[in-house]
């Protein structure tokens, strides 16, 4: 349990409360900030994050269930995001969403802005609400020598000047508006491999069915048949934004989801494989290892710390 008035609390999600027989699964945190001048949005600090927080709580991987959207102004550092170190420096743009696993990394004292807020945060109108909603996207954007750094840097400095207004006078109204502002801005920042053309449409309706259906079906032609495109127009489409083609975007989730559940319940093997439509616990660990290059039950051991 993260105490301190911080919004880390593990009272909540599938998971809260769960040990197994050996290491304990990933804590899942929920959003609770009672001092919150607007609920469902807090905006605060690295700094002041780790005067709050102990490190060892930081540091220990865990998944929430809102949105941190983070801008380093100073200091370096790393993060994990779905088992993934980014290096941290000036410039760098974090965004982990809802159910991503994460981790801050101890000897570095990265800097700055760090905005956090829950899917439920009302958007403003006609305002960027399946931006919040996605359960996919970029993570990291390097704006180091960008000239886009400096309208991001003013639009968090203004996030947080309404938020720091005194007692009753903060405006939910204006919060939602520059918070959208804010995602609007994010959302068309630069990022390595995205798309310009219209493959884009095609790979965002693509992902959208994916999160629906990865745990029903790997197969490439049914996402075909479902949107109503071709293999090759799925996979002119995922090259173009991912540089892969459809059936390892399609893995790739499938093993993200497995190493999330892997990571962060006790579930057995067996039923993992069995939520990720596979019929044999032995066919799940034959593809997870072909993908990962170790076995379902090491991955599990290393993630908490005993192997």
């Amino acid at each position: 349990m993260v105490k301190n008035g911080h919004v880390l609390d593990d009272a909540s999600g599938p998971n809260a409360g769960r040990t197994g027989p050996g290491n304990p699964p990933i804590p899942h945190y929920g959003f609770h900030a009672p001092d919150t001048p607007v609920p469902g949005i807090e905006v605060t600090d690295l700094a002041t994050l780790r005067q709050r927080v102990a490190g060892r709580v930081l540091q220990q991987v865990h998944r929430t269930d809102f949105h941190a959207l983070t801008l380093i102004t100073g200091g370096k550092g790393r993060h994990t995001v779905d088992f993934v170190t980014h290096p941290l420096r000036p410039g760098t743009l974090l965004w982990v969403r809802p159910g991503q696993v994460q981790r801050f990394h101890p000897g570095g004292r990265p800097d700055g802005p760090h905005l956090i807020f829950t899917t439920d945060f009302p958007p403003a109108p006609n305002g960027p609400s399946h931006l919040r909603g996605a359960p996919f996207g970029p993570t990291v954007w390097d704006l180091s020598g960008d000239p886009d750094l400096a309208p991001t840097c003013a639009l968090f400095s203004r996030v947080s000047a309404e938020y720091g207004r005194p007692p009753g006078r903060v405006s939910t109204e204006v919060l939602r508006f520059l918070l959208a502002a804010l995602l609007l801005h994010v959302e068309r920042l630069p990022h390595p491999g995205a798309s310009t053309s219209d493959a884009q449409g095609t790979y965002a309706r693509f992902r959208t069915e994916l999160e629906r259906s990865y745990h029903r079906t790997r197969r490439a032609e049914d996402y075909a048949t479902t949107l109503g495109y071709s293999v090759k127009s799925l996979t002119r489409a995922c090259l173009a934004a991912t540089g892969q083609p459809v059936k390892q975007v399609i893995d790739a989730r499938v093993v993200l989801q497995a190493k999330r559940l892997l990571a962060h319940t006790d579930d057995p093997v067996s039923g993992i494989a069995r939520q990720l439509g596979f019929s044999e616990a032995t066919n799940f660990g034959t593809y997870f290892v072909r993908h990962t290059g170790t076995t379902p039950g090491a991955f599990r051991r290393a993630q908490r710390g005993g192997g």
